[in-house]
């Protein structure tokens, strides 16, 4: 702490500055979730926010979605870029281009600065998935998408005012939601102004440097050498030639205190929606180092200043203009976090789980107004012996949100009483996790009725390959998508990993989800 001590800051003033900033940023969340008007917000705390410096580097984060706020820089970025020395007190900037600093159009951001005596000190900023912003299917996420304008409303950096959010309203299936989880972020930004504006920006360049000097002192302790691992995504849409795996490809290169991640040789930009822009895969590294390295390392910018992400422009994980990008966001970063903690459990072996299930099993559900937007948990990898297991590996848990989303479980209740669908089964799917000396955790098995016709889409993972397990522990298992019409087992078809269909009222949907990869070999 010597670097504190000179700027007149101790270890104890240090860890107390970081709880006040980073109990800002949590509580900018809560009030988003309390005032936003839809379940995906409200209940399944699809929201993430940040505290930043005057310049744009992420200072401190609430523990919210770990996609949204490793990408959440490349946003706040671009709205100083844009209107960083004209925005005025009180204004805010929205934005949700993915070309443009965001990630895939239903994460809408909102930007806004704080102003000290000097003027601009310091900036606020949320992220929320907003359940609908039009395009050709409900959800903003058609799984036969290739372009972006397929997939709805595209805003670039722009001044928030009356007339951006009236149109923003308009371009979706249910603007009463829209307008009011709009209104519920505009809140949240204010309030952390506020809050951020009382607290003072004293010592946070010292916040910053702390991070930077955590995980160079994580990355001394590595072996220095080159390592690679690959993965694949089982197919880029709904289409008989879309149905074929994507590869992603990383290496690894540890020099002292420098970490460089290339994905050179990683497969082109599909001609489909799985593809993900720079700023996505930059969130994955961040979150797989992080979480292997040193968890309890800031999250700041600081953090990130000796690792260096190589993504080749025009490839699936740095996708360019026009490319479709609705599945890059929660899918290809799940697999670009597999490939890194792939990488990574060859440098340190002790240190990194089995993979989990790699799909966030997206399902959107779109009725007479109404869109349904959710998530699906499944299976977490099993991992390797912790301190004070007294040797033994530790099972993975089953049926949780893993990777790079961190929402919630929507309550039956809350599901059906927003929406036309009665929930028939929710448990877990036995014997979905990979066999182990440490288990991988099990998926879910989950059957909703529709009650009126309904445009559903699929957008899921893991259908064909599993995930992986480590140390000769055994693969989890592949998901399952199912169409019941008129609830008959008897004529269950099963669907692709990638559709958007019409169905009719008392058709089920069944989703069952992956488990996740064991670690260590089965006891004999």
């Amino acid at each position: 702490m010597s670097a504190a001590d000179a700027e007149g800051m101790g270890p104890a003033q240090l860890a107390v500055l970081i709880a006040r900033l980073t109990g800002v940023a949590h509580e900018m969340g809560e009030v988003l979730r309390r005032a936003a008007f839809s379940p995906n917000i409200k209940e399944r705390a699809d929201c993430s926010a940040a505290l930043f410096t005057a310049d744009g580097t992420l200072l401190v984060q609430a523990e919210h979605i770990p996609v949204h706020l490793g990408s959440m820089p490349a946003s706040v970025a671009a709205a100083i870029d844009a209107f960083g020395d004209r925005i005025e007190p009180g204004q805010q900037v929205i934005l949700n281009d993915p070309f443009a600093g965001g990630t895939h159009l239903n994460d809408v951001t909102v930007v806004m600065p704080v102003f000290g005596e000097a003027g601009i000190v310091a900036w606020v900023a949320n992220r929320a998935h907003h359940a609908d912003l039009g395009g050709t299917a409900p959800g903003s996420m058609p799984a036969d998408a290739t372009h972006i304008d397929e997939e709805g409303l595209r805003l670039s950096p722009q001044i928030l005012t009356d007339e951006v959010a009236a149109a923003m309203a308009a371009a979706s299936r249910t603007p009463e939601e829209r307008a009011g989880d709009l209104d519920a972020q505009i809140g949240a930004n204010r309030l952390g102004a506020a809050r951020f504006a009382a607290i003072g920006t004293a010592g946070v360049e010292e916040v910053v440097a702390y991070g930077e000097r955590r995980m160079r002192a994580a990355l001394a302790e590595l072996p220095d050498g080159t390592w690679a691992f690959d993965d694949v995504l089982d197919s880029f849409g709904p289409e008989p030639h879309q149905q074929q795996p994507t590869s992603i490809v990383v290496t690894l290169t540890v020099a002292g205190e420098h970490i460089t991640f290339d994905f050179t040789g990683t497969d082109p930009q599909r001609e489909g929606n799985v593809n993900a822009v720079e700023a996505v895969t930059v969130s994955a590294v961040a979150w797989a180092l992080r979480s292997v390295l040193a968890p309890t390392t800031p999250a700041n910018g600081g953090a990130l200043r000796s690792v260096e992400v190589i993504a080749p422009a025009g490839s699936v994980v740095a996708a360019q203009f026009p490319a479709a990008v609705g599945a890059g966001n929660v899918e290809v970063s799940q697999r670009v976090a597999d490939v890194c903690l792939g990488a990574l459990a060859q440098v340190v072996p002790d240190r990194v789980p089995a993979a989990s299930q790699g799909t966030m099993n997206n399902l959107l559900l779109g009725g007479d107004g109404w869109v349904s937007y959710e998530t699906i948990a499944g299976g977490q990898g099993g991992r390797p012996p912790r301190p004070g297991t007294n040797g033994a590996p530790v099972a993975g848990m089953s049926g949780v949100h893993t990777a790079m989303t961190n929402t919630r479980n929507t309550p039956i209740e809350a599901f059906e009483r927003a929406f036309a669908v009665r929930v028939l089964r929710y448990r877990l799917r036995r014997g979905s996790g990979g066999a182990g000396a440490a288990p991988g955790g099990e998926g879910i098995e989950r059957d909703l009725e529709v009650l009126e016709p309904v445009t559903v889409s699929l957008i899921t993972e893991r259908r064909i390959s599993r995930p992986w397990g480590l140390a000769g522990g055994g693969d989890g298992a592949s998901g399952e998508n199912w169409l019941l019409p008129g609830g008959d087992e008897y004529r269950a078809e099963r669907l692709p990993d990638k559709v958007t269909r019409d169905i009719e009222p008392g058709d089920v949907i069944r989703m069952r989800t992956p488990g996740g990869g064991a670690w260590g070999p089965p006891s004999t």
